[in-house]
């Protein structure tokens, strides 16, 4: 990875601060700078400003790394420019102004160090022109994303594939990293405005309502539920002139974006010209409606005026659920409109794809994380079958792009299960990952698993690791779970040096254990059923803690409950930086059980932060009671489920890879961690938790069930409350769990909360 200690962004709008807040989610201090507010004496206050709007706005991952960032004028404190190793300009879409600042920028920065305009209409050329040859051999275009914490996609132009900017941006801040040619839009747009443009359009040729539009064109082609419309008065209407504007006055006029001139269309012009933007506006093609906020309405496109929206799905619609052939096949305008954005689009990106891109896989993946699309157009031509797609534009008289009537021949875009993908010359090349990445499909296309059952799978990964892998829904843990660890101990001593927990679900690490197992056993009365289920999940997971190897957890998603537990047995956590960790039984009626009270004290107990043998139980308690989930791997750090010693990764796709190498770094000399002694504070320490209960409870905050649970679990951290404070062994608190979930799994207020939870997804506050 380049080595980037310091990073600066010059220009403190949305974009920049968020971009700024990236860099010091990653650990690197930030200069931000930009002009003064006009009438206020603080020349910084728009960067301060700016700085606090990213961290109510959840830009910063965790509040600390907010103190990374210094805010700075573009006059007084360019001098923190000088040891800068990356220099993001993110200030106003106007060349001159651009060209200017890049003028002062080249008289401070060290040499080598990395220039990057962050834009999304101007080439690289225009920006460069006239610019020393200095700065333009460091100089490229660096499209963030909106909000740059949360979209992984990250443009760049001007570079190589293996050049510093790119490596930083996939290592460090995290962003799946497309390398892109100097055309206007570069993919992402170029594409997902010619496809939100021909959309909309269309929509309206065909006599579509808005809302009829969004839902075809929506869920069966895999697309986000805003759909099109939603998608316009998400991103601002407004920028239709500016962003599409820009797209019609650069491309030649052969280009298929010139038959959906929006700029032009009478609908749009009057919308912008009535000041309807959509959300940042009272309304855009959708609004609430002024009389009830609960209800939606929808403009009509012939009067432009606003009716209720309709809640019943087209017909044609519901007779071919998402099955996007089918429904391109129903003769009604709803068939017709799906028929024409799905040749309309893919037509497109083939006739494109030769000047934008390298290869199908650049332009799929721009649209799956720019746009959100659930596959990209190569992709979802593949899904529906290319021949049929070419066959049928041709006997409609639609001229069939090459790379599409290629791609039929040859029965798709992707071949040998996607391990060959289309060029754009319409050549076929293996599918590349760039150093430092791994994923399971790739070790699935290889090979045949090392052991498998319903609910996972044991895969050799090479470097002497296996990885345990999860396939139930969500990652639950289940009976099948331990039955696949008992094998998976006996599996690895025979052939590894480690093992790794994690797989390539971009959701879940786990969810936590089955809540339909638990509920299944309470119904018939089977406690006797459920306090094996219970016990089986602790001698397994103890037995992953012992093993005579080490563990190591992938953590990513939601490691819940069951899950976090599971994470919290792993001799290290690598845990992707956007990781949703904790222990949220209590929702449910019930504590953890599966030694993630236990864990949990050990944790705490080596904290420098947490003295004394009270302070150990009450930060567990105050975590577990408040069911609190960290909103990202800082918080998780923060909040003591993370160790000094684990590892946080800031792309997803280097998860396993690193996983992998840690698993052979701790292998070399390993020996299991031996019995663990926790000190309980005996009678004084659970009297404190039950004072502040009883507090709660005096004040209405909590209900008498949720006095139940606490209970058991202020019993449970404080080593059953013995007479004094001493040191408990580790199988004393996880027989103190089992006992007390069985204790709650018998009350009638858990089945409740049980059976909502698994019928809602929501927990129910009985």
């Amino acid at each position: 990875m380049a080595m980037i200690r310091k990073a600066a962004v010059i220009g403190a709008g949305t974009m920049g601060s968020g971009i700024a807040a990236q860099f010091a989610n990653a650990g690197v201090p930030v200069a931000l700078l930009d002009m003064a507010q006009d009438g206020v004496a603080d020349r910084r206050f728009l960067t301060r400003q700016a700085i606090d709007r990213q961290m109510k706005a959840g830009g910063f991952m965790h509040p600390s790394a907010a103190a990374l960032v210094t805010p700075g004028h573009i006059d007084d404190d360019l001098a923190l420019l000088a040891d800068a190793d990356w220099i993001v300009e993110a200030i106003i879409e106007d060349p001159a102004i651009k060209q200017s600042l890049f003028t002062r920028i080249e008289a401070v920065r060290k040499a080598g160090a990395i220039v990057s305009s962050n834009t999304s209409t101007l080439s690289r050329a225009r920006l460069c022109a006239g610019m020393p040859e200095a700065f333009v051999k460091d100089f490229a275009i660096t499209h963030f994303f909106n909000p740059p914490r949360h979209m992984r996609l990250l443009e760049v132009v001007g570079v190589a594939e293996d050049a510093a900017v790119v490596r930083a941006g996939e290592a460090l801040l995290g962003k799946s990293v497309i390398v892109c040619r100097d055309t206007p839009g570069f993919i992402a747009n170029r594409m997902g405005c010619y496809w939100m443009a021909m959309a909309a359009m269309e929509a309206m040729a065909h006599g579509l309502s808005a809302e009829d539009a969004d839902a075809v064109a929506g869920a069966p082609f895999g697309v986000p539920r805003t759909g099109i419309f939603g998608l316009f008065d998400l991103v601002g209407i407004d920028l239709v002139p500016l962003v599409w504007g820009s797209l019609i006055d650069t491309l030649p006029e052969n280009d298929g974006l010139q038959r959906y001139a929006i700029t032009a269309d009478a609908t749009f012009r009057s919308m912008i010209a009535e000041g309807r933007f959509g959300k940042k506006s009272k309304g855009g093609f959708y609004r609430q409606s002024p009389e009830d906020r609960k209800r939606r309405e929808v403009v009509d496109f012939a009067s432009l005026t606003y009716r209720p929206e309709q809640s019943e799905p087209p017909a044609a619609l519901t007779a071919a659920g998402n099955d996007l052939r089918r429904l391109c096949a129903d003769d009604d305008p709803c068939g017709r409109y799906a028929w024409t954005v799905l040749k309309r689009i893919v037509g497109y990106a083939s006739a494109v794809a030769p000047e934008i891109a390298d290869d199908v896989t650049a332009i799929d993946t721009a649209l799956e994380l720019g746009y959100g699309w659930r596959r990209g157009p190569f992709a979802l031509a593949d899904a529906v079958g290319t021949r049929w797609l070419a066959d049928r534009m041709q006997a409609e008289g639609e001229a069939v792009p090459r790379l599409l009537e290629l791609a039929a021949a040859a029965d798709g875009f992707y071949a040998d299960g996607g391990r060959t993908v289309t060029r754009s010359d319409g050549s076929r090349a293996p599918k590349r990952r760039r150093a430092g990445t791994l994923a399971l499909s790739d070790v699935k296309d290889n090979g045949a698993p090392v052991r498998r059952n319903e609910s996972g799978a044991l895969w050799d990964i090479g470097d002497g690791v296996a990885c345990l892998e999860l396939t139930t829904k969500l990652n639950i843990v289940d009976d099948g779970v331990f039955d696949l660890i008992e094998e998976t101990l006996e599996a690895v001593p025979a052939g590894f040096l480690g093992l790794v927990i994690g797989n390539d679900d971009q959701r879940a690490f786990s969810a936590g254990a089955s809540l339909a197992v638990l509920l299944e056993r309470i119904e018939r009365g089977d406690f006797a059923g459920l306090r094996s289920f219970v016990a089986r999940g602790q001698r397994s997971f103890q037995a992953l803690r012992h093993a005579p190897f080490p563990v190591v957890g992938a953590a990513f998603g939601l490691a819940l409950g069951g899950g976090c537990e599971l994470l919290l047995h792993c001799d290290r956590i690598v845990a992707h930086a956007e990781l949703t960790a904790g222990l949220p039984e209590v929702n449910v009626g019930l504590i953890p059980a599966w030694g993630g009270c236990a864990q949990r004290l050990l944790r705490a107990m080596s904290d420098d932060g947490v003295k004394g043998p009270v302070a150990c139980p009450v930060r567990v308690f105050d975590g577990v009671a408040a069911a609190k989930l960290s909103s990202s791997a800082l918080d998780a750090h923060a909040d003591g489920i993370l160790r000094a010693s684990d590892l946080i990764v800031m792309n997803r796709a280097h998860l396993l890879h690193r996983a992998r190498d840690e698993a052979v770094r701790l292998a070399r000399g390993y020996s299991p961690p031996g019995p663990a002694e926790i000190m309980s504070p005996g009678l004084t320490g659970l009297a404190s938790l039950m004072n502040g209960i009883h507090g709660e409870r005096q004040a209405g905050r909590i209900s008498d069930a949720d006095v139940a649970v606490r209970t058991v679990l202020s019993r449970v951290l404080t080593g059953g409350g013995a007479d004094a404070t001493r040191p408990v062994s580790e199988d004393t608190i996880y027989a103190l769990e089992l006992d007390g979930v069985m204790e709650l799994a018998q009350t009638a207020t858990t089945k409740s909360r049980i059976e909502h939870m698994l019928k809602t997804g929501k927990p129910l506050r009985n």
